[in-house]
């Protein structure tokens, strides 16, 4: 695990620029730098030493030199490719997966990609032809930020060293702030930086002569087979994930695990045979997962590490969090997830974890929206659509979300298992000069790749190329490196996927169970009863933080600020604060914490990025 930055074109104090940019991602590799500049290109690397340790220094050359690669992440088959590379004439001098991707390209070139298994994000350059090509991994495990400014491309794995480059305006890109509060994250390929851009998952690059061209590479297309028994789907799934773990634990240094009450993390720990688990809590009933960790590691015979976060710890962490993380995010168990990666970091240098499991198996409680509507759907729409409008104006009774979500299809009402800000109330939340967009305009191409499937599994596909890409794998890559730790995710990974999309609807979940043949191969490998604890995903009581005083007022003195007011209609936000959320009236009391984190989030982040220098 690594980070490189680069840019292309000659300028002035070029060496200087370059280092300036490696200088802000040190973080995500420690162990060592490396630099490649010429008249056309400059490339910076930080390296996390995970595999040949002693000879795996970037930047990397092909045997002629004519070729520079730079690249984070790890490939899982590289031993395979580079037998084959041999064969074909190519010569090694290092015992890195780095290698085999350049000579892997200069072999087959962007073809290359069709054999990889694995996390990345790479950039080589063609010292003979002037031409750099950058592709990103099929799920976007491993980031790559890009923009292009006076016919250069300037690029790196995080936001804050393109923002070092003398020529990059830093400027917030205000049309993504409404679909930021919708979704809850920056959606791509959009940042809220004016003018860069995140590569979206399974996609690569080419830039020559100041001009730029991207490709989809791959898709994550589900190809159902419905004739798939539930036991085949079970026994497929056992053998590929297993398969897929031995794969990850492939490195140089030892490789721990995380660990909560959920199946995803519990399967991982239980399967990757290796002697160290962590898993982080709240001092609150409900919010703490660390007992039945802590019981599970000892039947399966992992060492358990733990640690209780303090409010105190998690309130002081928001800043630095909310910098790391380059973009805002109003998940806040982005910190949980800060702290889990710290206390692993302490023991560890490579960590497992569950991301991707809900998101391919069926495991969100919101995929079971289209199985408790299918009966109201059939009445016909024009029926349906009027009782969904006279819902709207009803007070918050039982019945009221069934008639409102049943008067919509999926393409009208889902856009993301965070769905929780309508367009009405972003409406209401911003300042009136802030641009607007219907989410349908960011949604619609996803449905349209798959018109023809179930409502579940359009649900499933929206959420891995926009959820998972924008919340999911972001946190893990920022929360991780951050500690400078390495996280794997064995869910995520190319042939899981293909039994996973292949495994019919039913399979994947009904009325009473979640990720129903996901659990059921964990049974095999879980004590009696782990497989089917319910899912808590990192539970964060911050509804609670915000009705202590003291985190209270932290928020409502930020709701007032100048930045606030700038970007929001703060007697609204704060009225949602004080009388609502806050408000010591069971009458008027709602739980409004989703929202007023969503807000806070973009605040703390903006000050870390704009008001800080």
């Amino acid at each position: 695990m690594c980070g490189f930055t680069g840019f292309t074109g000659k300028i002035d104090k070029q060496k200087k620029i370059i280092k300036n940019m490696n200088n802000t991602i040190i973080h995500r590799g420690p162990d060592s730098d490396g630099f490649y500049v010429d008249d056309n290109i400059a490339l910076g690397f930080r390296r996390l030493s995970i595999i040949d340790l002693n000879s795996g220094d970037q930047p990397i050359y092909n045997e002629d030199r004519s070729k520079v690669i730079v690249f984070n992440g790890e490939i899982y088959n590289f031993e395979e490719i580079k037998k084959e590379l041999i064969k074909l004439g190519h010569k090694f001098t290092t015992k890195t997966d780095t290698e085999v991707l350049i000579h892997g390209y200069e072999e087959w070139q962007e073809k290359i990609l069709d054999r990889l298994r694995g996390m990345f994000a790479f950039a080589i350059w063609d010292i003979e032809k002037k031409e750099l090509f950058i592709a990103r991994d099929f799920f976007g495990i491993k980031p790559l930020y890009y923009t292009v400014v006076n016919d250069n491309l300037i690029f790196a794995s995080e936001i804050k060293a393109i923002l070092e480059h003398p020529d990059v305006d830093k400027e917030l890109n205000e049309d993504a702030l409404a679909n930021y509060l919708m979704f809850q994250y920056a959606v791509p390929p959009e940042t809220l930086f004016k003018g860069i851009k995140v590569l979206l998952p399974g996609t690569y690059l080419k830039f020559k002569n100041g001009k730029l061209k991207t490709k989809k590479y791959w898709n994550p297309y589900f190809k159902i087979d419905d004739k798939m028994s539930f036991d085949d789907a079970v026994n497929k799934i056992d053998k590929v994930f297993l398969d897929s773990v031995k794969a990850h634990k492939i490195s140089d240094v030892e490789v721990g695990s995380f660990l909560s009450s959920g199946v995803d993390s519990s399967v991982v720990a239980a399967c990757y045979h290796g002697d160290k688990a962590f898993t982080v809590g709240f001092d609150y009933d409900g919010w703490n997962e660390i007992d039945v960790a802590k019981d599970l590691a000892e039947k399966i015979g992992v060492k358990h590490y733990s640690k209780v976060i303090s409010i105190e710890e998690f309130w002081d962490a928001i800043p630095k969090v909310q910098y790391h993380m380059d973009l805002p995010l109003a998940d806040p168990s982005c910190i949980s997830l800060y702290f889990a990666n710290k206390l692993a970091s302490e023991h560890v240098k490579v960590v497992l974890s569950g991301e991707g499991a809900d998101e391919l198996f069926g495991g969100y409680g919101i995929y079971r929206e289209p199985l408790s509507l299918a009966k109201y759907m059939k009445i016909p729409k024009f029926i349906r659509k009027p009782l969904g409008a006279l819902a709207t104006l009803l007070p918050n009774i039982k019945g009221r979300s069934f008639l409102i979500r049943g008067s919509k299809t999926v393409e009208e009402r889902y856009i993301g298992n965070a769905n929780y800000v309508t367009l009405k109330e972003v409406d209401k939340i911003l300042n009136k000069r802030i641009k607007r967009t219907d989410f349908k305009e960011i949604t619609a191409p996803y449905y349209e790749d798959i018109k023809d499937y179930d409502d579940i599994t359009k649900m499933q596909y929206l959420d891995i190329n926009l959820w998972m890409t924008g919340d999911i794998l972001l946190k893990a890559d920022k929360m991780s490196m951050a500690n400078s730790i390495e996280l794997r995710v064995p869910f995520l990974d190319r042939y899981v996927f293909e039994v996973a999309s292949s495994i019919p609807t039913r399979h994947r979940l009904d009325l009473q169970t979640f990720k129903k043949a996901l659990r059921e191969m964990a049974k095999r490998h879980l004590p009696e009863g782990n497989a089917k604890i319910p899912k808590k995903g990192f539970p964060t009581p911050v509804k609670l933080f915000l009705k202590d005083d003291k985190y209270y007022n932290i928020v409502r003195k930020a709701f007032q600020s100048d930045t606030a007011k700038h970007y929001f209609n703060v007697d609204y936000i704060t009225n949602m604060l004080d009388k609502e959320h806050y408000s010591t009236s069971k009458a008027r009391r709602k739980d409004k914490s989703r929202e007023i984190w969503n807000i806070y989030a973009f605040l703390v982040w903006y000050k870390a990025y704009f008001e800080e220098d």
